[in-house]
């Protein structure tokens, strides 16, 4: 267990406003944090997704605020359970997802954090539009089981080192991935492939390996690029 896991977190549900509506949230940040991750959950999927919510508990025991949020409202997600459109709506996503970054800077807790997305399935494709649009915010993607070929006219321009993750046993997501990381043109990118995983990362010890890779990328890119550049002044 990390050292970190140990020290003090504060803990809040929150709304975020963004224009005539409010989004939930979850917004956690441990004590001496650097970084935060914003979760943008997949298609049909909400904050309380439980893959997601492990991926988080484990980066916060490495010291990394997390904010689990609502793409859609409740009154969204309703219609959404009917007409399953809102979910692929991913020019929608991405500005749901500027606007809660946009938040986070003008929020005295989080504003001077280094801020990176975490997207699951077609909120992969809703991180790196967003990341593009806020390039020299987003320090960190990650992507698990996405579909960051649904972001097919931001790649070129995403800058923020991005990791994508799928399983081994996920073939078509795979292929798909692979075409996006061709047209990505960030400096730092990888595909890390899960040995015997599935889409959704339900077999033994795959979900805690998409955990460790994300860690390893967010402490590398939101955490010691912020101690560098502090060890320079």
């Amino acid at each position: 267990m990390s050292e970190l896991s140990s020290k003090s977190k504060s803990s809040s549900e929150i709304q975020i406003p963004i224009d005539s509506i409010k989004l939930e949230g979850n917004l956690t940040i441990p004590e001496g944090a650097k970084g935060i991750v914003v979760f943008a959950h997949g298609s049909g999927s909400s904050r309380f997704s439980p893959r997601n919510r492990h991926v988080a508990q484990e980066l916060q025991k490495e010291g990394l605020g997390t904010l689990l949020f609502d793409l859609l409202t409740a009154e969204e997600e309703r219609i959404d359970m009917i007409t399953a459109h809102l979910r692929f709506d991913i020019d929608l996503l991405a500005d749901r997802l500027v606007s809660v970054t946009n938040w986070l800077l003008s929020n005295p807790e989080t504003k001077n954090l280094n801020i990176g997305y975490f997207g699951a399935s077609t909120g992969a494709a809703a991180a790196l539009i967003a990341a593009k649009e806020h390039t020299n915010i987003i320090k960190a993607v990650v992507s698990r089981g996405g579909r960051p070929d649904l972001a097919e006219k931001a790649l070129p321009d995403v800058k923020a080192p991005t990791l994508l993750i799928v399983g081994g046993e996920d073939y078509q997501v795979i292929k798909m991935n692979q075409w996006a990381l061709d047209r990505l043109k960030a400096e730092q990118k990888e595909l890390k492939i899960v040995p015997g995983a599935t889409h959704l990362f339900e077999e033994p010890g795959t979900l805690e390996e998409v955990a460790n890779l994300a860690e390893e990328w967010f402490k590398r890119y939101l955490t010691e690029k912020r101690i560098t550049l502090m060890e320079e002044k």
